[in-house]
């Protein structure tokens, strides 16, 4: 089931995917995404990798690791959205 809906705007988006950074990915990645469990997250730790490539990081995960596939929550434009909101560092 994928987050975002047909009704939905796309600040609702935003907010709903966001708050999936912050609280989803932030339990791993500590919430400032300054690393915990999971590696940094901070723009600098993922200034060498390209949107497209987190993006399928966050679908499929990492085997072996604790990086767990978001596949069957979120669809690929989520996922996308999710790796340019972190390239972007917009997180407080």
């Amino acid at each position: 089931m994928a987050l975002l809906s047909a009704g939905s705007s796309l600040a609702e988006d935003s907010r709903r995917l966001e708050h999936v950074v912050k609280q989803d990915c932030g339990s791993c990645h500590g919430l400032t995404m300054k690393g915990g469990l999971g590696k940094p997250l901070t723009p600098e730790a993922l200034a060498g990798v390209d949107q497209q490539t987190i993006a399928s990081i966050i679908l499929d995960g990492v085997p072996g690791t604790a990086m767990p596939p978001w596949r069957p929550l979120l669809a690929e434009s989520e996922a996308l959205w999710i790796a340019n909101y972190l390239k972007g560092g917009k997180l407080q």
